[in-house]
């Protein structure tokens, strides 16, 4: 049985508090957070958790094996390493940190200490992008064209993050899962419509060797929620509606192909294929509890999750990436080259 401390007890942590409890073989132990309300909360909905406003009575718990923080991302670092220096697995928050020099060192003191470090980019946890990630890796889909999301809503607005850090960290996460490549160039444009505010609407693109090209649409400022993915490949496309309550995702055996007769090309003969549509089955299990059974599992077994530091590390490059391409109205950012994952 692995022992679980959560330090953070706001937006997200009830969340992770609620699936860890119900893990077979895993269980909270413990909760830390500022504030005595949350901790009296706490209390009430789970009297046989350990409570406290001082996160260090669990770092100093032998009884504590792991440990998930959910706190505001610029508290990330310091808590993180705390926590390996303790010698605690660690669960993350995304982003995982304010900064990939930040990120690094985390992957390092993970490394050096052979303890399990997990991201939690939920998404890839979904039945929905696995499906997806399915599909593409069988070839269904043919050589991937492009990647379309827009998500959107009015606020939630944050105050140490922009809207690429809240949402188009989404993106970023369930690109790398779906595409086993990184980006060699980011172009982004943003702004943010309240002095004093990080950018609360942006659009990004991100370019891929392969010529593959991805576009994301990120906002605060929408009157309605929209969570919508489009991917294009050579043989079908897929649509993936987050907000669906049932199919999510389908699949459509629709595309354009050209010929290559050289005497006819001149004439820019095009053929449009228009067949079925399906929805396929999706795994109906929640992403967090997918999530949390994984990080008992990579724990118990030495195994090294599928959204681990690297990946958290990844996508923290992209956001720095796309963040000086807005600031720099648009200027294209080339990203360092990383190794294939496919």
């Amino acid at each position: 049985m692995v022992n679980i401390g959560v330090i953070g007890y706001g937006y997200w942590g009830p969340n992770l508090v609620r699936n860890f409890a119900e893990l077979s073989d895993g269980k909270v132990v413990a909760v830390a957070d500022l504030s005595p309300k949350k901790i009296e909360l706490v209390q009430r909905r789970y009297p046989g958790v350990k409570a406290t406003t001082d996160f260090q009575e669990l770092l100093r718990d032998p009884g504590v094996d792991a440990i998930a923080i959910a706190t505001p991302v610029s508290t990330h670092f310091e808590l993180g390493m705390a926590v390996l220096k303790s010698g605690k697995h660690l669960w993350l928050e995304k982003p995982m940190c304010e900064s990939s020099l930040q990120a690094r060192q985390l992957v390092d003191e993970a490394e050096k200490r052979k303890l399990v470090l997990i991201v939690d980019h939920t998404f890839i946890y979904t039945g929905a992008v696995r499906k997806m990630k399915e599909i593409i890796a069988k070839g269904d889909l043919g050589r991937v064209f492009y990647y379309d999301s827009i998500r959107v809503n009015l606020g939630l607005f944050q105050r140490d993050v922009s809207v690429i850090s809240d949402l188009a960290v989404h993106d970023f996460s369930i690109l790398d899962f779906l595409l086993g490549e990184h980006p060699i160039a980011v172009s982004a444009s943003g702004t943010n419509h309240f002095p004093g505010t990080p950018e609360n609407l942006a659009y990004i693109t991100l370019f891929y060797e392969s010529g593959t090209i991805a576009h994301a649409n990120v906002s605060w400022l929408a009157p309605v929620k929209v969570r919508q993915i489009l991917i294009g490949g050579s043989k079908m496309m897929i649509t993936y509606d987050d907000l669906e309550p049932s199919e999510k995702v389908k699949v459509y055996d629709k595309g354009v192909s050209f010929t290559e007769d050289p005497q006819q090309i001149q004439e820019m003969r095009v053929g449009y294929r228009t067949g079925d549509m399906w929805a396929p089955k999706l795994d109906g299990s929640e992403a967090l509890k997918v999530e949390g059974e994984h990080f008992i599992d990579c724990i118990e077994h030495g195994k090294v999750p599928q959204t681990d530091g690297r990946l958290g590390l990844r996508v923290v490059e992209l956001i720095e990436a796309a963040t000086s391409s807005m600031r720099g109205r648009g200027e294209s950012v080339y990203v360092q080259r990383q190794e294939s994952k496919a």
